[in-house]
Protein backbone atom coordinates (compact mmCIF):
# COMPACT_ATOMS: atom_id res chain seq x y z
CA UNK A 1 0.00 0.00 0.00
CA UNK A 2 1.24 3.24 -1.02
CA UNK A 3 2.02 6.03 2.00
CA UNK A 4 -0.94 8.04 0.35
CA UNK A 5 -3.99 5.59 0.67
CA UNK A 6 -4.69 6.06 4.62
CA UNK A 7 -5.02 9.75 3.83
CA UNK A 8 -6.52 9.09 0.23
CA UNK A 9 -9.03 6.96 1.92
CA UNK A 10 -10.23 9.32 4.33
CA UNK A 11 -10.48 12.07 2.04
CA UNK A 12 -12.45 10.55 -0.63
CA UNK A 13 -15.65 9.62 0.81
CA UNK A 14 -15.91 13.25 2.20
CA UNK A 15 -15.33 14.32 -1.32
CA UNK A 16 -17.72 12.19 -2.88
CA UNK A 17 -20.57 13.15 -0.11
CA UNK A 18 -19.84 16.60 -0.81
CA UNK A 19 -21.00 16.04 -4.36
CA UNK A 20 -23.67 13.63 -4.36
CA UNK A 21 -26.24 16.72 -4.14
CA UNK A 22 -25.02 18.60 -7.15
CA UNK A 23 -25.04 15.04 -8.91
CA UNK A 24 -28.00 13.60 -8.19
CA UNK A 25 -29.33 17.39 -9.33
CA UNK A 26 -28.18 17.05 -12.56
CA UNK A 27 -29.08 13.14 -12.54
CA UNK A 28 -33.12 14.57 -11.95
CA UNK A 29 -32.62 17.83 -14.16
CA UNK A 30 -31.51 15.83 -17.12
CA UNK A 31 -34.27 13.07 -16.90
CA UNK A 32 -37.10 11.83 -14.15
CA UNK A 33 -35.22 9.01 -12.45
CA UNK A 34 -36.23 6.48 -9.73
CA UNK A 35 -33.80 5.61 -7.15
CA UNK A 36 -32.04 2.60 -8.65
CA UNK A 37 -31.50 4.63 -11.89
CA UNK A 38 -29.82 7.51 -9.46
CA UNK A 39 -27.71 5.26 -7.56
CA UNK A 40 -26.51 3.60 -10.79
CA UNK A 41 -25.61 6.51 -12.39
CA UNK A 42 -23.85 7.71 -9.48
CA UNK A 43 -21.95 4.55 -9.40
CA UNK A 44 -21.06 4.94 -13.18
CA UNK A 45 -19.96 8.55 -12.36
CA UNK A 46 -17.95 7.84 -9.42
CA UNK A 47 -16.60 4.29 -10.04
CA UNK A 48 -18.09 3.84 -6.17
CA UNK A 49 -21.08 2.21 -5.14
CA UNK A 50 -23.28 4.74 -3.11
CA UNK A 51 -25.19 3.29 -0.37
CA UNK A 52 -29.20 2.98 0.57
CA UNK A 53 -28.49 4.60 3.66
CA UNK A 54 -26.52 7.27 2.15
CA UNK A 55 -28.63 7.81 -1.05
CA UNK A 56 -32.21 7.78 0.33
CA UNK A 57 -32.44 10.18 2.99
CA UNK A 58 -29.80 12.55 0.52
CA UNK A 59 -32.69 12.57 -1.67
CA UNK A 60 -35.81 13.11 1.52
CA UNK A 61 -33.81 16.08 1.75
CA UNK A 62 -33.72 17.30 -1.52
CA UNK A 63 -37.57 16.66 -1.30
CA UNK A 64 -38.04 18.66 1.95
CA UNK A 65 -36.07 21.19 0.71
CA UNK A 66 -38.67 21.49 -2.57
CA UNK A 67 -35.44 20.90 -4.78
CA UNK A 68 -37.35 18.15 -6.20
CA UNK A 69 -40.67 16.77 -6.58
CA UNK A 70 -41.84 12.79 -6.22
CA UNK A 71 -44.38 11.11 -8.50
CA UNK A 72 -45.11 7.39 -8.23
CA UNK A 73 -45.45 5.65 -11.47
CA UNK A 74 -47.09 2.22 -12.42
CA UNK A 75 -46.21 0.71 -15.88
CA UNK A 76 -48.32 -2.42 -14.81
CA UNK A 77 -45.32 -5.07 -15.35
CA UNK A 78 -43.22 -4.05 -12.10
CA UNK A 79 -43.94 -2.95 -8.72
CA UNK A 80 -44.75 0.96 -8.64
CA UNK A 81 -41.21 3.41 -8.63
CA UNK A 82 -41.28 6.46 -6.63
CA UNK A 83 -39.77 9.24 -10.12
CA UNK A 84 -37.63 12.24 -8.99
CA UNK A 85 -38.33 15.33 -10.55
CA UNK A 86 -36.34 18.46 -10.55
CA UNK A 87 -38.30 21.46 -9.33
CA UNK A 88 -37.50 25.20 -10.60
CA UNK A 89 -36.22 26.01 -7.17
CA UNK A 90 -34.13 23.06 -7.77
CA UNK A 91 -33.11 23.99 -11.27
CA UNK A 92 -31.64 27.70 -9.64
CA UNK A 93 -29.91 26.21 -7.19
CA UNK A 94 -28.37 23.59 -9.11
CA UNK A 95 -27.27 26.36 -11.51
CA UNK A 96 -26.00 28.21 -8.51
CA UNK A 97 -24.15 24.90 -7.93
CA UNK A 98 -22.48 24.63 -11.07
CA UNK A 99 -21.58 28.57 -10.76
CA UNK A 100 -19.58 27.50 -6.97
CA UNK A 101 -17.89 24.39 -8.83
CA UNK A 102 -16.48 26.21 -11.51
CA UNK A 103 -15.35 28.81 -9.52
CA UNK A 104 -13.67 26.09 -7.18
CA UNK A 105 -12.15 24.27 -10.26
CA UNK A 106 -11.02 27.67 -11.52
CA UNK A 107 -9.28 28.15 -8.49
CA UNK A 108 -7.58 25.02 -8.22
CA UNK A 109 -6.94 25.10 -11.59
CA UNK A 110 -4.65 28.40 -11.09
CA UNK A 111 -3.59 27.30 -7.59
CA UNK A 112 -1.80 24.41 -9.25
CA UNK A 113 0.45 26.57 -11.60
Amino acid sequence: MEATEPVIEKWLPQLRKGLLEILILEIVAAQISYGYEIASRLKLALRAEIAEGTLYPLLKRLLRDELVTTQWVTDGQSAPRKYYRITPLGEAVLLRMREEWATAHNALQELSQ
